[in-house]
């Protein structure tokens, strides 16, 4: 019970840090130029913007709980805490760039907040290996890998807008999910064969560069069109992607039968609170410049910068 609530706090940290992270990053982002296709040069410009630091920081500190979420509780359980980062995005966002949130955006995030309790308590996945066979990595990898380079490319195919942002955000969102598999492989190995087979596991190798290519995708994300392209689908594709190789992979248990019900209640219910919330105007103005450099919440972020 004890390793269940740590990995519960941990994961809760995680999800604060990120969404620390998001607001300092899409203040970074917004003021750079967009372009059409991948470019490094995207990586150059943000380092020469000053708060983009303060978001990876915020980012890192994340990376640092989550492995500590990971290492102490299951992937399928600790991984869809962090649709939390949303509505925190929103209130540290309110705060750092003093945005009023409306009544409505508190609806929005206690939808969010019920419905994946809801759903975690119903569906409550249990047991699983520590370790995931190397042989069993090959399949995982190649479909994650394949689905995301797909989404890529059809995501670049497409002019600025909802398709684009949203094509990226899911690619995102699964390198985030492989990454999260990928680290709690590591964590095991660190915890059980020491710093020394920590640094000579392929896992810790692959998750870092797993790990900071997502990071790329997600600034393209961010740049690709309006958050109610690209927020859903990175909040939502990390969740379900992680909750999928949770099950598979680490043979972790969901709650089936009757459960099934109020799991799928509590998830129409969070669907609800994430959509919502990414069409209000408030969360645009805590993760763009502020509200009032934003006419509509669909203008791409593009515009913005």
């Amino acid at each position: 019970m004890v390793t269940i609530l740590l990995s519960i706090v941990f994961a809760l940290l995680a999800a604060g840090s990120n969404a620390l992270g998001t607001v300092l990053q899409r203040r970074a982002v917004v003021t750079v130029s967009a372009s059409p296709s991948l470019r490094i040069g995207l990586v150059r410009d943000l380092l020469r913007t000053p708060v983009w630091f303060g978001g990876i920081l915020g980012v890192i500190f994340a990376a640092v709980f989550q492995a500590l979420a990971l290492a102490t509780g299951s992937l399928a359980a600790v991984q869809p805490i962090f649709i939390l980062e949303l509505p925190l995005a929103l209130v540290i966002g309110g705060a750092v760039f003093h945005v009023t949130v409306t009544r409505k955006a508190w609806l929005c995030v206690a939808c969010i907040v019920g419905g994946l309790a809801l759903a975690l308590f119903s569906l409550a996945p249990t047991g699983g290996r520590a370790q995931v066979p190397g042989i069993w990595w090959l399949p995982a990898l190649a479909v994650t890998g394949g689905t995301g380079a797909v989404l890529v490319l059809a995501g670049l195919r497409r002019p600025v807008g909802l398709i684009r942002a949203a094509a990226l955000g899911a690619a995102a969102a699964i390198g985030n999910a492989v990454t999260a598999a990928l680290v709690k492989s590591a964590m095991n190995i660190l915890s059980t064969q020491g710093a020394v087979a920590f640094f000579l596991a392929w896992q810790t190798y692959v998750f870092a560069a797993v790990g900071a290519f997502s990071l790329f995708l997600l600034g393209m994300a961010m740049q690709g069109g309006p958050l109610i392209g690209s927020q859903p689908a990175l909040t939502l594709g990390d969740a379900m992607v992680s909750f999928c190789l949770g099950v598979t992979i680490y043979g972790e248990q969901p709650r089936d039968g009757f459960w099934l019900v109020p799991a799928l209640l509590g998830l129409g219910v969070l669907l609800y609170g994430i959509f919502a919330l990414s069409r209000t105007k408030c969360l645009a103005g805590c993760l763009d410049l502020g509200e009032d450099e934003h006419d509509t919440i669909e203008q791409p972020a593009a515009a913005a910068g």
